[in-house]
């Protein structure tokens, strides 16, 4: 079973993405392993740190080189993806030589409030994604406008329709790991 290492770019306890991601899983129907990895703790990225990487950092990059895949889903700030998120990003980049995304199957996901779904945030990620080697799958893009209904209170999606968009995407996934995957 493929590894997923999934990173939320909300901090919020009860986050509507966070919400999305655990859909996600629930409709990967146990066709592939997820964790969450936290990034919360993460120190703003400083290049001086490198000479005694913190702890978080160490931990961080170490769950994503392990990973066989990532999951990235992002809120949308300002027509962009959040500070927290970028902050993920650019220390599994460094130090130069040491990029953990490279050749690293990525699927990016994403919800918001407006009726674009976090679709630029998206675009944005993705672009940063792309210059950091990551393999992104281009298809489905999962953006979601949130409604307080969509999920219940036990993560179950209450809209068959994107009950079953969310499924596609999962097996899409799965298919992407095997054909772009180092295993």
């Amino acid at each position: 079973m493929k590894n997923v290492t999934v990173l939320v770019g909300s901090l919020r306890r009860e986050s509507i993405n966070r919400k999305l991601a655990r859909a996600i899983i629930g409709a990967a129907g146990g066709k592939l392993a997820f964790s969450f990895a936290e990034i919360g703790d993460l120190p703003l990225y400083n290049d001086d740190l490198w000479a005694s990487p913190p702890a978080a950092v160490t931990r961080f990059k170490s769950e994503i080189a392990a990973a066989d895949a990532i999951l990235l889903v992002t809120p949308e700030y300002n027509r962009s993806l959040p500070a927290v998120l970028k902050n993920a990003v650019d220390w599994g980049s460094k130090p130069k030589g040491e990029n953990v995304w490279a050749g690293k199957p990525v699927a990016i996901a994403g919800t918001s409030v407006g009726a674009i779904g976090a679709a630029v945030a998206q675009a944005h990620l993705r672009s940063v994604m792309i210059v950091l080697d990551a393999v992104v799958m281009g298809q489905p893009e999962v953006q979601i406008a949130w409604r307080p209904d969509l999920v219940s209170a036990d993560g179950a999606v209450a809209d068959p329709a994107v009950a079953g968009f969310l499924g596609g995407f999962a097996d899409r996934f799965g298919q992407w790991i095997d054909r772009v995957g180092n295993g």
